[in-house]
């Protein structure tokens, strides 16, 4: 490509492409290809102009890389174009400008070319909207804020002030467009970070199953999905049977068979069986807009200080209403009693809450937190208990295997085989640290069963080739569940086993063959999260864990915890959360498994670890990734932070709208006045909730 330099210093270079005008498309291409680079801090490019300015590491190293890199883009390279988003956010600001631009431009050239007479007919024509919509709410029995703007449109033509009418109108648009552009950015925004973030899914190739980004896979690949994974793409079952709960497309809770055939959406779950996909649809537009459908659901999920807030508004109108028939009935003045009417509290109310909310979440996303609405920041924040799952969460997320203690006369490395093959396509911790375990040992660990059958709370149940069963699992599981029994004068040896570790069981028709030792490592800061969170005001962080007595005590002391449950099933762990809501306190949950569920469920606010089974994920209303549990601290501030600024909001609108009232009643202020500082302070709170609370959060603390 050519390219001008323009100026340049240290770390930064600007540049600009000698063609004039890049269309959208193109300044998303060359932004996208720079901020790829892994020398490049941050680029921007103007299309207007065609400069781009670009941020490298350094002068040394990334000047000569930056310009190889340009010398190698070209528009047209279909590797590099990929890069760049299928929804541009450049597109749709173009769009918004270009909407501004004429409605500005439209009002100066009224303003200046149309005579009087035709200003007045222009004003009363585009009434005809407002007027409209104040008289359907009425007719639908409501006193909504579209009747106050009628009423104050109204008054002002009937008393011949047509230049305030018009200049209300043209404040409304104003606002109404402001409004929209900034919540489909914050949404558009919020959804291209999210829709950034890969994930793995199975690939089917010739040498066997290799677990892929599903970044790079594309339409006519072959995915495998088993029991409770999350079907990534669009696509069609060629291979197997499976049981797919379509509730995030359809709404119908019900699951519904697939067999080869028939068709998978992206985001549904297999709750049964698995299958071969041939995929359709690869990531792009499909997860955008699933995103983006996504987001706009969680905004239904408002916290109830949002409610509050929103219903306040539309309370308020017939108090506006009242007070201007009331200050005319008084001061015979319309101008004053025109001002009650100028003012409402819905537009700030409505921008800057939603907006507080979006840029809440989107400050979640940059911590690598996923937030399904803002009922579930609330709930974070007002939350005083918070449970723990065990393995995953407060523990290591690389557990490792210490030992395998074998049973019935089997051998070690045998059943350490057996047992990866059950556990390789488990989404958990402790089934991946087997895996790893048998490759380390240079194990290979060939799909030796005809399927698994089903997963349930706390194990695998499979049929492999030559026996009726085997079962993976947990003491519960293996022995209560599955009705196992230890082998003859081998139960000695079986009490005798470590308590510093967990244990796993393995049995074959019935007969235990193995015990797996599992080291599970508590996680560094896990101490001084618990006590971030007392300091923050949760007053009883407890654990609940499957594992036995002896490993669920040391970690609680360990930890300091304030209650903890060990042997529990998950059904332990939903109840428990049920007798502290009947005790009047919300709850947090934090798990990892299929066996969390339930309890994520149950919870106030249930959080799964990213790296935990997908339908722990789908299930919960907030993900997290595995690498810290500080983001649980930083969330609780976040959302803590949120609520701070919404009960900030509220008070500041209500008192400002209250003040311009005031003034206006006293005849200080005009109504078209009024109306303007009424539009501009719905701009200014919109804009301030789009900043980020942490930083503000610290910048008053110190």
């Amino acid at each position: 490509m050519q390219y001008l330099i323009l100026h340049e210093s240290r770390q930064r270079m600007r540049l600009r492409v000698p063609r004039l005008n890049l269309t959208l498309r193109e300044a998303d291409i060359l932004e996208a290809y720079l901020n790829s680079l892994s020398f490049v801090k941050s680029a921007r490019v103007h299309e207007r102009t065609g400069d781009a300015i670009v941020f490298f590491v350094n002068k040394g190293a990334g000047r000569p890389a930056l310009l190889k890199a340009l010398d190698r883009f070209s528009f047209v390279d279909e590797s590099i174009a990929a890069l760049a988003p299928e929804h541009s956010v450049r597109a749709m600001n173009r769009r918004y400008q270009e909407k501004m631009t004429a409605l500005i431009l439209g009002r100066v050239f009224r303003s200046l070319f149309f005579p009087k007479s035709l200003q007045i007919v222009w004003t009363v024509g585009k009434s005809v909207r407002f007027l409209g919509m104040g008289l359907k709410s009425l007719l639908r029995g409501r006193l909504e804020v579209s009747v106050l703007d009628a009423a104050a449109i109204a008054a002002s033509m009937l008393r011949g002030d047509f230049s305030t009418a018009s200049s209300v109108m043209f404040l409304l648009q104003t606002g109404d467009l402001l409004e929209d552009w900034t919540h489909r950015k914050s949404v558009n925004d919020l959804a291209s970070t999210m829709s950034l973030k890969a994930d793995r899914v199975w690939k089917r190739t010739d040498e066997g199953d290799v677990l892929t980004d599903v970044s790079v896979i594309r339409p006519g690949d072959r995915i495998v999905v088993r029991t409770s994974n999350v079907i990534p793409l669009d696509g069609r079952v060629v291979e197997g049977e499976a049981s797919v709960n379509q509730a995030s497309m359809t709404g119908e809770s019900v699951p519904v068979i697939r067999r080869p055939g028939g068709y998978v959406y992206a985001g549904t779950i297999v709750e049964e069986g698995g299958c071969v996909i041939e995929v359709t649809r690869a990531t792009g537009s499909g997860r955008y807009d699933r995103i983006v459908r996504m987001i706009e659901e969680s905004e239904k999920l408002k916290s109830g200080t949002e409610e509050r807030a929103f219903h306040l508004a539309d309370r308020l109108v017939p108090y506006s209403l009242g007070g201007a028939a009331l200050t005319w009935l008084l001061t015979r003045n319309i101008d004053k009693a025109v001002s009650f009417l100028m003012v409402d509290f819905s537009c700030a109310l409505k921008l800057s809450m939603p907006l507080s909310v979006l840029s809440a979440i989107r400050e979640a996303g940059e911590h690598d937190i996923s937030v399904k609405g803002g009922k579930f920041l609330e709930a974070v924040a007002e939350a005083k208990t918070i449970v723990f799952d065990k393995t995953g969460t407060l523990t290591h997320a690389t557990p490792s295997v210490v030992d395998v203690v074998t049973f019935d006369g089997t051998d070690a490395t045998e059943d350490l085989r057996i047992a990866a093959c059950l556990e390789e396509h488990y989404p958990h911790s402790i089934a991946n640290a087997i895996v790893r375990c048998a490759g380390e040992r240079g194990i290979r660990h060939d799909e030796m069963h005809s399927k698994v059958e089903y997963v349930v709370a706390h194990g695998i149940s499979s049929r492999l080739e030559g026996h009726e069963k085997a079962v993976i699992g947990s003491y519960h599981f293996v022995f209560e569940d599955e009705g196992c029994v230890i082998p003859e004068n081998e139960t000695e040896k079986f009490r005798r086993l470590p308590t510093e570790y967990s244990h796993l069981f393995m049995a074959i028709d019935g007969r235990l063959k193995a015990a797996i030792c599992i080291f599970d490592p508590l996680r560094g800061e896990a101490a001084e999260v618990v006590d971030a969170f007392h300091k923050l005001g949760l007053n009883k962080v407890c654990m609940m864990t499957g594992d036995n007595e002896h490993t669920a005590s040391a970690i609680a002391r360990k930890l300091d915890l304030d209650e903890y449950h060990a042997e529990v099933l998950p059904r332990d762990k939903a109840e428990f959360i049920q007798r502290e809501h009947e005790k009047g306190r919300r709850v947090i949950m934090i798990g990892d498994g299929v066996n969390d569920t339930p309890a994520l469920s149950e919870a106030d606010a249930g959080i799964a670890v990213s790296d935990g089974a997908a339908i722990a994920r789908e299930i919960a209303d907030i993900t997290i990734s595995s690498d810290s549990l500080w983001q649980l601290v930083t969330l609780r501030k976040i959302s803590r932070a949120l609520m701070k600024r919404i009960n900030e909001n509220y008070r500041f609108i209500i008192g400002f709208n209250a003040s311009l009232i005031a003034f206006g009643v006293l005849g200080i202020l005009s109504p078209a006045t009024s109306a303007l500082l009424h539009n501009g302070s719905t701009l200014v709170t919109g804009i301030r909730s789009m900043s980020n609370l942490l930083k503000e959060d610290e910048d008053e603390k110190a």
